[in-house]
């Protein structure tokens, strides 16, 4: 079983390829999906822009998904240590040395896998071309 987390707001391709790859490491891919509440404490208030019941059905909409849960924690440690994934899946613009949940995966033996990050796909970047595009500047 490997299990991934993330916001996954605008769904684009670098997340599609990304769970993909996460996916590929194992049988089967649980997402846990951060909640409305936990984006708009770490990201911004305005954030996120699709609301968690929506971003939820999408991912699972995904063939590469076979599962998704919502989680209202700061982050995934609670998630990884009640299903105690075989792989805990993060992209590469994120440390083992830092990510909270590698010490929970390792502590069940369970491994850290980090998968590569694919720059220029973001759902900032999407809003920020949305903005120049289409909002007018004074």
């Amino acid at each position: 079983m490997v299990l991934t987390n993330g916001y996954f707001d605008l769904l684009h391709v670098g997340h599609v390829r990304y769970l993909r790859a996460a996916r590929a490491l194992g049988d089967l891919l649980i997402v846990a999906l951060n909640a409305d509440s936990t984006a708009r404490r770490a990201k911004d208030p305005r954030r996120p822009i699709v609301g968690e019941a929506n971003r939820a059905e999408v991912l699972a909409a995904l063939a590469c998904v076979d599962c998704v849960v919502v989680f209202e924690e700061d982050t995934a440690e609670r998630v990884v240590s009640l299903l105690r994934p075989d792989i805990y899946a993060k992209g590469g613009d994120y440390d083992e040395g830092t990510l909270p949940e590698a010490p929970v995966v390792q502590q069940y033996g369970g491994k850290v896998r980090l998968l590569p990050f694919e720059a220029g796909h973001s759902t900032t970047g999407i809003v920020e071309t949305i903005l120049e595009r289409y909002v007018p500047r004074p």
